[in-house]
């Protein structure tokens, strides 16, 4: 061959190669996706490694992975893709964890480690879900959820358990296909021996609106006989707003806390105008459960009205549910009520075809036409007694001790409470124009304002401060060791376990404050109650069993600082006993003596 043909063939061979080389380069190919590595140690609380614990690697559009870690703790997941991902580590009797792990987590070297520490978990709740649709039979198919702690099913016995939990606060939801979902709430003191039973009935109709009688069985317990609403003070010295905590009860529907009182209104947003009219169901309403007796069987309602005349009033009434009868239903008190006059009037209702019973109690206020229908009834006072109540009157009846405006009646009729711990420490703050948000979180800590009742004899409290709730006496020359300038008092079932009552307090100043803890039985004896032992800095007896102390210490980041007074109750064991803490004014002209409600305490 040649040279000339050689060198022709040369170049055609180069250009072959050289148009390949191009075709390569302009292909559109995907480069190769980046791929790395997750790992980590799980540990217990004292840092020791836990074998066996299930790690699962979830992502969206991303097979599942399960593996288990090693003796040493340590797992790997090995060539994942750098995307988000969710690591969830489980065992039985650990606390279930979750963990995302982002693409910023990987390293220069595609590794992102994910170190994480279970807790022993030993705790469950356990129950039976009913088909309220099909004669309370057992529901299958029922999805238990407390978020990442745990999610299970209930089989055909309707059964469920969730396991693996720790003592804590949780919010349980019930859910299934064509039944209304069910939240619950679950507090660390429901658990006993680490266990909490909730049976739960599903499909069940609605007995009062939006309330079944799985709900109704959890209703707030209505222990006193008298709850007042509103700002403005009354004839009583300085009940107002520190004092009327009526808007701690539980309100469903359209509610407002007012001047003049606690408000029910019509639902009546644009989106509810449509809402047909209805005498039979209340549109908003505030409920309990009432233990009613011979002495408190008659139901006053001091009320007015808002947006209202007499050619357009706001209807009301009162409805009853008996939990005890085999199909319990609302039950109307008398006829619809009418009022339509912005001054206060008063109203009773008669129940005593439920003495003897603790029953569902209703107030509530009916939508009368549909349309912009915008009614409000404004609750002043409610208030059980043998008579009607009139007026700013106290209750009536005879008083247990001359003074106290705390009647036998009263003390007979009020129910013996079922928690055990209070707290003075409010954990939202407020004032007088913005306090129904902190009143409100009160039924979330067992406050004492909540579940003890406030009598403002002479003095007002301060309601926020950050050591306590806070009782006070006036600056002024009336003294007296036998009448207080106000006072709390609640029921207890005493025995064994609840015998022993631990008052967490403090002082201000140089003054002593002086206080008395006060039992009364039903049968009206009066018991005036000497600690047995106490930690304040200076305490000492004074006349007519009260006890005076200073101590200046404890704060709300300070609990060990307060003064603990102990009182031994075991001499009322088998009783249910009245307890009130007064505070008094026994030396006069010495200003405003104040006793601080850090915490009361029965064990």
């Amino acid at each position: 061959m040649n040279k000339k043909l050689q060198a022709i063939i040369y170049i055609a061979l180069l250009s072959t190669v050289m148009l390949s080389a191009i075709s390569c380069v302009k292909e559109d190919e995907p480069m190769a996706e980046p791929r790395g590595t997750i790992t980590g140690t799980v540990t217990d609380d004292d840092g020791e490694p836990i074998a066996d614990v299930n790690v699962t690697l979830a992502g969206v559009g991303e097979e599942e992975i399960t593996i288990t870690t090693e003796s040493d703790g340590k797992y790997f997941f090995e060539n994942v893709t750098l995307k988000t991902r969710a690591v969830k580590f489980s065992k039985p009797g650990w606390l279930t964890v979750s963990h995302t792990i982002n693409p910023d987590k990987f390293n220069d070297e595609n590794i992102a480690t994910a170190d994480v520490s279970l807790v022993f978990a030993s705790a469950k709740i356990t129950g039976t879900i009913k088909d309220g649709k099909n004669g309370n039979a057992p529901l299958e198919g029922v999805s238990i959820s407390v978020g990442v702690a745990g999610t299970t099913t209930t089989g055909s016995d309707g059964g469920y358990t969730l396991e693996n939990l720790i003592v804590d606060e949780y919010t349980v939801t019930f859910s299934k296909a064509s039944y209304e979902s069910i939240t619950k709430t679950v507090n660390p003191e429901d658990f006993v021996d680490g266990i909490v039973a909730m049976d739960i009935t599903m499909g069940s109709n609605e007995i009062l609106r939006g309330l079944t009688y799985d709900d109704l069985l959890a209703a707030d317990k209505w222990y006193y006989n008298e709850y007042r609403g509103g700002r403005n003070a009354d004839a009583y010295p300085r009940w107002d707003w520190a004092c009327n905590y009526m808007s701690v009860l539980d309100f469903r529907g359209a509610w407002q806390e007012q001047n003049e009182g606690t408000t029910l209104q019509i639902r009546n947003n644009e989106d509810e105008r449509s809402n047909p009219s209805d005498l039979n169901v209340f549109d908003s309403y505030v409920y309990g459960s009432k233990m009613i007796t011979e002495d408190n069987k008659i139901l006053s309602l001091r009320v007015s009205a808002h947006n209202a005349d007499e050619a357009n009033p706001a209807y009301f009434g009162v409805q009853v549910v008996d939990m005890s009868a085999a199909a319990p239903t609302a039950v109307k008190v008398g006829e619809n009520r009418t009022y339509a006059s912005g001054s206060y009037g008063d109203v009773e209702f008669d129940l005593s075809e439920y003495v003897g019973k603790e029953v569902i109690v209703a107030i509530g206020i009916y939508r009368q036409a549909t349309g912009d229908y915008w009614k409000q009834l404004v609750l002043r006072a409610i208030r059980f007694a043998d008579r009607k109540v009139e007026n700013w009157d106290w209750l009536p009846g005879n008083e247990v001790i001359e003074g106290w405006n705390l009647t036998q009646e009263t003390v007979r009729s009020t129910m013996p409470h079922i928690k055990k711990s209070f707290t003075g420490i409010s954990p939202v703050a407020g004032n007088r124009d913005n306090y129904v948000d902190a009143y409100r979180a009160w039924r979330e800590v067992d406050h004492v304002a909540a579940n003890w009742f406030f009598v403002p004899l002479k003095k007002d409290p301060e309601v926020f401060p950050s050591e306590g709730y806070l009782i006070k006496t006036r600056n002024t020359p009336e003294e007296s060791s036998t009448v207080p300038e106000a006072y709390l008092y609640s029921k207890f079932s005493v025995d064994a376990g609840s015998n022993q009552l631990t008052l967490s307090t403090r002082n201000f100043g140089d003054n002593f404050t002086y206080f008395k803890l006060t039992a009364i039985e039903d049968d009206g004896t009066v018991t005036h109650l000497d600690p047995q032992s106490n930690t304040a800095e200076e305490a000492s007896a004074a006349a007519d069993g009260c006890w005076k102390f200073k101590h200046g210490d404890g704060g709300a980041g300070n609990p060990e600082g307060y003064a603990a007074f102990s009182y031994d109750l075991s001499q009322f064991d088998g009783k249910d006993v009245t307890l009130a803490l007064g505070v008094y004014n026994v030396e006069a002209n010495t200003g405003e003596n104040k006793l601080v409600i850090h915490r009361i305490d029965l064990n």
